[in-house]
């Protein structure tokens, strides 16, 4: 009878394992405080909504787009989101942080993703066809393009 794996192959499956563990490793101990001069930048139906400072602490309501355009009226931060707006989220910026609070969709992906406050990070919810994410002034190479 054949045998179909041998010591050879153990031995490169087990390489290939540590240089995937050490690769990952490298790659997420190397993501970048965002530091002073982030931005929080709000996109939505594919156009950008708004660029925030990630320092100043804010509750940004975002309307979703409807029919690929942004067709909706100016916030009122004195009413709730739910009451302006049939699709929306509410994006949060506190304490160097940033989160959706709150959403309309049904599923709650971009609620339940928590905070993000290292650049590159994002938030997406795709019902409401909304990304979150978060740039610095950094140089242009970071571990992945380096």
């Amino acid at each position: 009878m054949k045998q179909f794996i041998k010591k050879a192959d153990i031995i490169l499956f087990i390489v290939l394992v540590a240089v995937g563990l050490a690769a990952s490793a490298a790659l997420s101990m190397s993501r970048m405080d965002a530091g002073d001069g982030a931005k929080v930048i709000i996109e939505s139906g594919g156009s950008l909504y708004a660029t925030y400072p990630l320092a100043e602490d804010r509750v940004v309501i975002v309307p979703a787009p409807k029919q690929g355009k942004v067709d909706a009226p100016a916030p009122d931060p004195d009413k709730p989101a739910s009451e302006q707006y049939d699709y929306y989220n509410v994006v949060t910026i506190s304490g160097g942080k940033v989160s959706v609070t709150e959403a309309s969709c049904k599923n709650q992906v971009c609620v339940k993703h928590g905070t993000i406050s290292m650049t590159g990070e994002t938030i997406v919810c795709l019902p409401n066809r909304l990304v979150v994410r978060i740039e610095s002034k950094g140089g242009g190479y970071d571990s992945v393009t380096s």
